[in-house]
This record gives structure tokens, C-alpha cells and sequence, in this order.
């Protein structure tokens, strides 16, 4: 289909279903958190099994999106889309009504392997109907911003459901949401039929699986239990060694999953990396809020989930609103840099913030690191995208969103191991614990609101005043630790896309990667 002949309604509804497709796994995601304390009354999982409810959809995701953008090159993004909805409709639903753990981690697993057809196509869609710079500019961002809404929508919608309802109707609430995206996608978006690059390579794809699941593997197992552990040796050599054979390959190939040549590119390797140190603040203050303000300031998961909404709600506006007018004032490189510094002096506020807060006092920082974080990460998925043709939208779009997890998996390692780190340092327990009750608040603040609850009053108040001063010296140090990073990602962003074009312009019938730097 030539696009310029795409009507405004089929190119509009691709953009809102594009949106749609960023809300509803997100969501999901955030959602599940909420939902396994139910999880674990109703279906008895083991320890190991509700680590493996919560991590096997961002496995699954992960080591796959590579090989799903490839796919979707290949066969249309159109096709691969409506078939990853309908198994995301069907996984749900059995993810729902799962009667034992063991169907429970199944259906997660199949979660995740839709989950990663929906985002590379999703954005390459919107890449393919969108030609004008601008509005592509503005779609991306939308897009962008609406994951970042997903993040903070998923728990107030979450614990909302769990008020009323058992814990599966944070599952099956995607069922005819998905059901409306079906249809809607059938008739409104794009056809598309892939340019035939040749067939997936066979070889290619565990190569990716096992290289990104590997890194993954490694960097979750870090946070629980320190660098110094053969499970971590083990997952960095397996991801080291599945990346570099998988990328050694790609370069012998005559049809690649990945064109490897675009990462001797600083802007597109340089878009990728902030991209992905982004996502490494923006996961981990989620989760670090959200335990603030559950088991610091004692409010409910729901009232928890509203109370970090304006960090989401400021990623979506920076994304969709300001990341366009502020490249046309300034340039795509200084954009970034804004949006980093921003972002990073409203973490470092957060300081002066302790145990008995003034909240209306934090939402102009929470606010403001959303903006800033929303415009730099819609200029460098925009860089991504433009910086290749269309027919490679898929792969480049996939290969953002795995920097992405594996930011997200990092910024919970690196920035919860400082948290426990500076907690367990801080921690001044009162006298006359139990041995059991001083190992159990050692261990983390959630550990200890257990502990106290079999203690006496007078000590149990005591126990938990301590832990919850230690809890916030380990959020300082973490948030100085986040800006810290955003310091340095503002400075890479200066040397990296100081050549980028404001408006990088779209060249649809070009075989080679689009010029990103002048």
C-alpha cells in the first residue's frame, strides 16, 4: 500500500491502537505485583514458583523481541500484531482461571511470547503511517508516553479490581480490551505484506534468546544474592557468549535478523544506550515509590498507586506535548540533555523528603522527572526509528525495546541493591528483639512490618520507626544514585546526537540506514 494514500481515519486508528497496545501489558505488569500476595492464599505456589509468576513474562518478552521484529519484517507487522493480540487475549483469559502455579507460570510464559510481537510491530506500524517528521515525532512520543502511563495506571487499576474482585480480574480485564484491538486492527490498520527478506534464520534465534535471557538471568540473581555466585557467573557468560555469537553471525548472513552495521553509528548506538539508562531510573523509582509509600507512610496499594501517578502522567505529556516543540527550538541532542537534567535534579530533591512528608510537596518533582524523562526517551526511540528505513522498522524498534528491559532489570538490581545496602548499614535496631525478629528486619522493611506485627506494641512501634529511617537513608542514596546517572546520560546525549538533524526526513524507498548525522 503506498502510504501517502493511507486516509486520516485508518492512520489515526493506528496510532491509538498503537497507544492501546503500550497501556494494556504494562498495566498487566504492574498490575501482577498487587496481585501475588492473593496469588500465594489462593494457589500455595513455592518460594521458587512465585519468583518464576513474576519474572517469566519479562523473560519471555525479552528474549524474543528481537526475533519478533525480524518477524514482523518479514510477514507484516499487520499480521504478526493481530495474531500476537489474539494469543495476548487467550493468555489472559487462562492466565485468569489458572488452577494450579505450575498453569499459572505456563500462561505467564505465553504472556510474555505475545507480549513480544505487540511493541516492535506496534511502533513500526506507527513508523510506516506516519511520513511527516513531525507527527511522527509527536505519534512516538505518544506512544512512548502511553508505557510510561501503563506504569502508573497498573497499580491504581490493579488494586482497584482486587478491592472487589479475586485476583484473576487483573488478568481477564485484558480479554475484551484485546478483543476491541482485534477487531478495530483488522479494519483500520495498514495492510502489509512483508518484503520477503528471506527466512528467520534458524541459528539466530535461540543465539538471541540465550544471549538476552542470559544478561537478564544474571542481573536478577545479582540483586538477590550479590555479584560473588555461580548463577551470575553462569548468566553472564551464557548472555556474553549468545550476543557475540549471535551478532558474529548476523554479519555472514545474507538477510540478518539485525543489520549489526548500524551500531558502528554513535547516533543510533548512542539513542539506544540513553534509551535504555532511562528506563534504568524510570522502573526503579516506580518500585521504590511504590514501597514508600505502602510500608513508609502506610498508605493502602491503591491510595499508593494514585500517589504515583504524576511521575506517569509527566512521561506522557513530556512525550507527547514538549519532546516535538523543544526539538524545533533547540535540536534533538539538547532536548535530551534537558530532559536528563531535569529529570535528575527532581531525584536528587527527594532527599529532603523522610518519613513524615508533605506529599503535595512531592508531586512537583515526581512531575517534573516524568517530563523530563518522557521528552529524552521520545527523541531517542524517534532517532532510532528514522535512523532506518521502514522495511527495517520492526528489527530497530526491537532492538530499543530490549535495551529497554534490560535497563528496566538493571535500574531494580543496581538501584535496589543500594537500597538494602544502605538500609541494612543505617539500620539501629532497638533492644530485646528476638534473634528471629533481628535477622527477619535485616533482611528488608517488608521483612520487618511481618516481624512486628507478632511483637508487643511498645517494641513493635520501635522496631519499625528504625526500619523506616533506614528504608529512607537506602531511597536517598538510591535517588542520588539515579542522578547521578541522569548526569552522565545528559552529557553522553551532547556528544552522541549533537549531529542529528532537528527534523530527520523519511525516505521510505531508501535500502540503506536513513542518514542520522550531518
Amino acid at each position: 500500500m503506498n502510504t501517502s494514500a493511507i486516509p486520516p481515519h485508518r492512520k489515526w486508528g493506528t496510532f491509538v491502537i498503537g497507544c492501546l497496545l503500550m497501556v494494556v501489558p504494562g498495566i498487566d505488569l504492574t498490575a501482577l505485583n498487587l496481585a501475588v500476595p492473593h496469588i500465594t492464599a489462593d494457589l500455595d505456589p513455592s518460594a521458587t514458583q512465585i519468583l518464576w509468576i513474576a519474572d517469566i513474562y519479562g523473560f519471555a518478552l525479552a528474549g524474543l523481541l528481537i526475533t519478533m521484529g525480524a518477524v514482523g519484517d518479514r510477514v507484516g507487522h499487520r499480521n504478526l500484531l493481530l495474531t500476537g493480540v489474539a494469543l495476548f487475549a487467550a493468555a489472559s483469559a487462562l492466565t485468569a482461571y489458572a488452577w494450579s502455579a505450575e498453569l499459572l507460570v505456563a500462561a505467564r510464559a505465553l504472556l510474555g511470547v505475545a507480549g513480544a510481537t505487540l511493541m516492535p510491530s506496534a511502533l513500526a506500524l506507527i513508523r510506516r503511517v506516519f511520513t511527516q517528521p513531525k507527527e511522527r515525532t509527536m505519534a512516538v512520543g505518544a506512544f512512548m508516553g502511553s508505557g510510561a502511563l501503563a506504569v502508573g495506571l497498573g497499580p491504581v487499576l490493579g488494586g482497584g479490581l482486587l478491592e472487589h474482585f479475586w485476583w484473576g480480574a487483573v488478568f481477564l480485564i485484558n480479554v475484551p480490551i484485546m478483543a476491541v484491538i482485534l477487531v478495530a486492527g483488522a479494519m483500520l490498520l495498514p495492510g502489509s505484506h512483508g518484503p520477503g527478506h528471506g527466512r528467520v534464520d534458524a541459528l539466530s534465534v535461540p543465539l538471541s534468546a540465550a544471549g538476552v535471557l542470559g544478561m537478564v538471568y544474571a542481573i536478577k540473581e545479582a540483586a538477590v544474592h550479590g555479584l560473588d555466585v555461580a548463577q551470575v557467573r553462569v548468566g553472564v557468560a551464557v548472555g556474553v557468549a549468545g550476543l557475540a555469537l549471535f551478532l558474529w553471525r548476523q554479519t555472514r548472513l545474507a538477510h540478518p535478523m539485525i543489520d549489526v552495521r548500524l551500531f558502528r553509528r554513535v547516533t543510533f548506538t548512542g539513542s539506544v544506550a540513553i534509551n535504555m539508562f532511562a528506563m534504568f531510573g524510570l522502573v526503579a523509582q516506580s518500585l521504590i515509590f511504590s514501597l514508600y509509600f505502602q510500608l513508609v507512610l502506610g498508605w493502602s496499594p491503591l491510595w499508593a498507586g494514585l500517589a504515583g501517578l504524576p511521575g506517569a502522567v509527566g512521561a506522557a505529556v513530556g512525550g507527547a506535548a514538549l519532546a516535538a516543540p523543544l526539538i524545533s527550538a533547540v535540536g534533538r541532542a539538547r532536548t535530551v540533555t534537558i530532559g536528563m537534567v531535569v529529570s535528575g535534579v527532581s531525584y536528587a530533591t527527594f532527599i529532603g523528603f523522610g518519613t513524615d512528608p508533605s506529599y503535595p510537596l512531592m508531586v512537583v518533582p515526581m512531575l517534573l522527572g516524568g517530563l523530563g524523562m518522557g521528552m529524552a526517551m521520545t527523541v531517542t526511540g524517534d532517532t532510532v526509528l528514522a535512523s532506518v528505513p521502514r522495511r527495517r522498522a520492526g528489527s530497530a524498534s526491537a532492538i530499543a525495546e530490549t535495551a529497554t528491559e534490560l535497563g528496566g532489570a538493571l535500574g531494580m538490581a543496581v538501584l535496589g541493591s543500594v537500597v538494602t545496602a544502605v538500609y541494612r548499614h543505617s539500620l539501629d535496631l532497638p533492644s530485646g528483639l528476638p534473634a528471629g525478629a533481628e535477622h527477619a528486619a535485616r533482611e528488608s522493611l517488608a521483612s520487618a512490618a511481618g516481624t512486628a506485627a507478632g511483637l508487643p506494641p511498645d517494641l513493635a512501634a520501635r522496631l519499625l520507626d528504625a526500619t523506616r529511617v533506614a528504608y529512607v537513608d537506602g531511597m536517598h542514596a538510591a535517588m542520588l544514585a539515579s542522578a547521578a546517572v541522569m548526569a552522565c546520560v545528559a552529557v553522553t546525549a551532547l556528544f552522541t546526537l549533537r549531529s542529528v538533524p532537528k527534523v530527520i526526513p523519511d525516505e521510505a524507498h531508501d535500502d540503506t540506514p536513513v542518514p542520522a548525522a550531518i
